[in-house]
């Protein structure tokens, strides 16, 4: 079947599901469509902890969806080998939170890749890793670090805030040359619902989607922040504010086309994330806004973040650290009334 007659297929087929089902289907489809294509994690033959490849290893085998041991760093690594080999692996770790044993690994190897081989060598692998808080989980297992993998040159970094986008975004994830981190909100594994083709299809890498459009504020903001900032807009609206809700996709590539436009448009930002405000990705997406845009700026911008402190573990405190509603309206009012 033609990529095209493949796309058709898949918008007559239509289902409403959960972004895990989201993350299940394209994973499936991913598989079905290259056997080149092998999923592995730990417990991942098992469905995994979020049940995120649910009956895949039924489907394809144990040679091409298998379980690895608790080794982030040597997950990693076996992805890398897989990759030079020309296979394309699609390597699951249990959490974001304990990405940081195979840093090493990003930075040394992954993000290098291309540059050693001068461009002749593709490196093709997905890292996907469940991310954020929202569910009162243990330490450890609620971190963002995509500001840590964001600093490492050479590699991409999406995350999804719709099924519909999760989805398409995996799939084209799975076709790009280069690395590619997948973050998934932990929190909107179960909590949103959308209509999603399930055929194959793609959502380009690094195009922004205005979620919401507005004149007076422009909130940018990914993953599980931005149903948040949808909240947060809804009730502005009701005081006579338009926010415009922009949902970056992908930090790395960064849509800043789109990003440029709104902040033309209505002259003052607010940026949302889940990770602690210092050295997170809202300060590299201020700083290129304040070098790029000031003298469209009315108002300096503003960041509604988790707090420089580690991530609150299980109920104690969550609902101070990760950002809500309540924060995100006042951010909002900030800048207007600068």
């Amino acid at each position: 079947m033609t990529v095209a007659a493949e796309r058709q297929a898949a918008q007559e087929q239509v289902k409403t599901m959960t972004m895990v089902a989201a993350v299940n289907d394209a994973l499936r489809v991913a598989l079905e469509r290259d056997d080149k294509v092998m999923l592995f994690g730990e417990d991942v033959g098992m469905g995994g902890v979020f049940r995120a490849s649910d009956n895949l290893q039924n489907l394809f085998g144990e040679e091409r969806v298998f379980n690895t041991p608790l080794s982030e760093a040597g997950i990693m690594g076996l992805a890398v080998g897989l990759g030079i080999a020309g296979e394309k692996p699609i390597a699951e770790l249990q959490f974001a939170g304990f990405i940081y044993p195979a840093l090493e690994q990003i930075n040394a190897q992954i993000g290098r890749y291309r540059q050693r081989t001068q461009g002749n060598f593709p490196l093709s692998m997905v890292v996907r890793a469940p991310y954020g808080g929202g569910i009162h989980s243990p330490e450890m297992h609620a971190d963002s670090p995509e500001g840590l993998v964001a600093a490492v040159p050479g590699v991409k970094i999406v995350i999804p805030s719709t099924p519909y986008d999760a989805k398409g975004l995996l799939l084209a994830a799975v076709d790009d040359p280069d690395p590619v981190f997948f973050f998934e909100s932990i929190k909107l594994y179960r909590s949103v619902k959308g209509e999603v083709p399930t055929g194959h299809y793609t959502v380009p890498l690094g195009k922004a989607r205005i979620a919401r459009e507005g004149d007076d504020c422009t909130v940018l903001c990914y993953g599980g922040m931005v149903e948040v900032c949808e909240e947060a807009a809804v009730a502005a609206a009701a005081a006579g504010v338009n926010v415009e809700v922009v949902d970056l996709r992908s930090i790395v590539p960064l849509d800043f086309e789109t990003i440029s436009e709104s902040v033309k448009k209505t002259g003052r930002v607010v940026i949302v994330h889940e990770a602690a405000r210092r050295m997170g990705f809202g300060a590299e997406l201020s700083a290129r806004i304040a070098e790029e845009l000031i003298e469209y700026l009315h108002a300096p911008i503003t960041r509604v973040t988790g707090w420089d402190a580690p991530y609150p573990p299980f109920t104690a405190a969550e609902h101070m650290y990760r950002p809500d509603a309540a924060r995100v309206a006042a951010g909002i009012r900030k800048v207007l009334d600068y």
